[in-house]
């Protein structure tokens, strides 16, 4: 295996998918000898947690990503891939581990700031959201100690087909369809976080994967965070992407992921 084969790409999943979303570019980029791994996130793909009993707040989302990336020797960097909100998880443990991320790969993902709470990109997307009239099913659960209810919700298969598989095969529709998870934004919870840093979060390389046909997070969000965040240092565009590039465009993302490791590598 060359040196630059041997660089980590660690792939994060969005809300209530899990590691499995990844297997076709898992094999993709296994097959061509590099080193890659999803993980799966608290509540999500085959981690036995569940939401709210186990799993109430990001931090408890979160965990399995920052667990991982404290186990990172020093001197070593990745490169880590975060998909829709999966976004959020990458800054945070941006934010962290500055110093283990040679690059950040947002995949139509939530990029938020230095200068907003982290929420604050969840809640402008689900006003979008709310405009173009399009329901999420959202359920409020209430959860011991805490004085705000955790706010809950799944995607159903008319949701998953309509506005985030729409350009998948139908195979890769079911398979999702029998996977999804209840999950939650954490709304309530990362209103009360503080800002992301300019030392942390801001100082890692970022590159921006837009998904020309996500209808879920549509291209012109998707424009406007590139733009709001100003640090992002390349934007790829995939052709014909909806929002599960991993399933409707793998060949295509996998190629944007080699790139990537070939160049910050070599840096």
């Amino acid at each position: 295996m060359s040196d630059q084969k041997s660089m980590r790409i660690i792939l994060v999943h969005g809300s209530s998918h899990g590691a499995w979303c990844w297997y076709k570019v898992l094999a993709g980029l296994l097959s061509k000898g590099y080193s890659v791994k999803a993980i799966d996130l608290a509540a999500s793909g085959t981690d036995s947690r569940k939401i709210p009993e186990d799993v109430s707040t990001f931090d408890d989302y979160n965990s399995p990503l920052m667990e991982f990336m404290s186990t990172i020797p020093d001197g070593e960097k990745i490169i880590l891939v975060g998909h829709s909100f999966g976004g959020l998880n990458l800054a945070f443990a941006m934010d962290a581990f500055p110093e283990k991320i040679a690059a950040a790969v947002f995949l139509t993902a939530f990029l938020p700031d230095t200068t907003h709470q982290p929420s604050y990109f969840i809640d402008l997307q689900l006003q979008q959201l709310s405009n173009r009239k399009i329901e999420l099913e959202i359920n409020p659960v209430v959860v011991p100690g805490k004085s705000e209810p955790l706010i809950t919700m799944c995607f159903d298969s008319k949701f998953l087909a309509t506005y985030l598989y729409q350009n998948s095969s139908f195979e890769d529709l079911t398979l999702a369809s029998l996977m999804m998870r209840p999950t939650s934004t954490f709304s309530e919870d990362l209103k009360k976080n503080s800002l992301f840093t300019k030392e942390g979060f801001g100082s890692v390389d970022k590159i921006y994967i837009i998904c020309n046909e996500d209808a879920l997070i549509n291209k012109e969000y998707q424009q406007w965070m590139i733009q709001n965040n100003g640090t992002v240092k390349e934007i790829i565009e995939i052709e014909g992407a909806d929002h599960m590039a991993m399933f409707s465009k793998p060949n295509e993302l996998c190629q944007c992921l080699t790139s990537i490791v070939d160049k910050y590598y070599s840096i």
